[in-house]
């Protein structure tokens, strides 16, 4: 078996052992070293010359991608990148890492395989209840279960730490963006009815406040033919006696203050009653 097309089949990243395992020759890995296709980073470790240099920093300091890190690997919505987060076994000794990079000494929820480089999602999700503020928490798991990656019936099944249990009890997988999540979150002290994702006239709209406010929350990408779409619904949406608040991206997330202050605004005017 090719080593080449193995270790990209494995996401450039492998045990030997496991490429032994599959049919790759110890001749075949020696010959793709010695042309320089192929390095070894750690013992019993190889990888390709163009393997994600975050797995493989990690796999040379005998840890794997995790907690943030891992969620943002796997696709999530996670409202800040900053620090490389890693984990490390429980028991595992000094772990000698850069500075800004934040190590984890978890045991896993779902057992990890020797093989592993990022660290399943579940671990993942539990190491995050853990780490992060419960907002941040709150939108990487919504994330998660809006993608369908993973289940509240599913989760409750699993041997969760107490941090991740809180989180799971509020978490929902209606939201479509990590923006919506933290609009409900922010907003659920008003004790108003607050559903996402609500279908009217012909499409979706962000988030209904009571019977009558529509909230429409602008991604960093809105441009464009889309933004002409919502901006045509939005006028059918007042045609029908609506009113339509819409924010973006940089409002929610540096200006809260001003963007709460308006919906408290318009439900004083009672503008979320029909």
């Amino acid at each position: 078996m090719d080593a080449l097309a193995e270790l990209s089949r494995r996401g450039g990243i492998a045990r030997t052992a496991t490429l032994n395992a599959a049919g790759v020759s110890a001749h075949s890995l020696r010959r793709a070293r010695e042309r320089g296709d192929v390095r070894t980073i750690r013992r019993g470790w190889v990888a390709l010359p163009d393997a994600d240099p975050r797995v493989v920093g990690a796999i040379e300091r005998g840890v794997i991608l995790g907690c943030v890190t891992a969620a943002e690997h796997h696709g999530l919505w996670v409202p800040e990148v900053g620090a490389l987060h890693v984990v490390a076994p429980r028991h595992a000794g000094r772990v000698v890492v850069p500075s800004r990079v934040v190590v984890h000494w978890s045991g896993p929820v779902v057992p990890r395989s020797p093989d592993t480089t990022v660290d399943d999602l579940v671990n993942s999700l539990a190491v995050v209840a853990q780490c992060q503020p419960f907002e941040t928490a709150l939108v990487i798991w919504e994330s998660a279960m809006n993608k369908g990656l993973v289940d509240a019936a599913r989760l409750r099944g699993l041997d969760l730490p107490a941090a991740a249990r809180a989180v799971l009890e509020q978490a929902r997988p209606y939201a479509d963006s990590g923006l919506e999540t933290i609009f409900l979150y922010r907003l659920r002290w008003m004790c108003l009815p607050m559903i996402p994702q609500v279908w009217i006239i012909d499409r979706p709209v962000d988030l209904l406040i009571g019977e009558r406010l529509v909230v429409q929350i602008d991604g960093g990408t809105h441009v464009g033919p889309q933004r002409a779409r919502d901006i045509a619904h939005d006028a059918q949406l007042v045609l029908r006696g609506y009113t339509v608040l819409r924010f973006g991206y940089e409002q929610v997330m540096e200006r809260w203050s001003e963007v709460q202050a308006v919906i408290m605004e318009a439900v004083a005017q009672g503008k979320h009653r029909a």
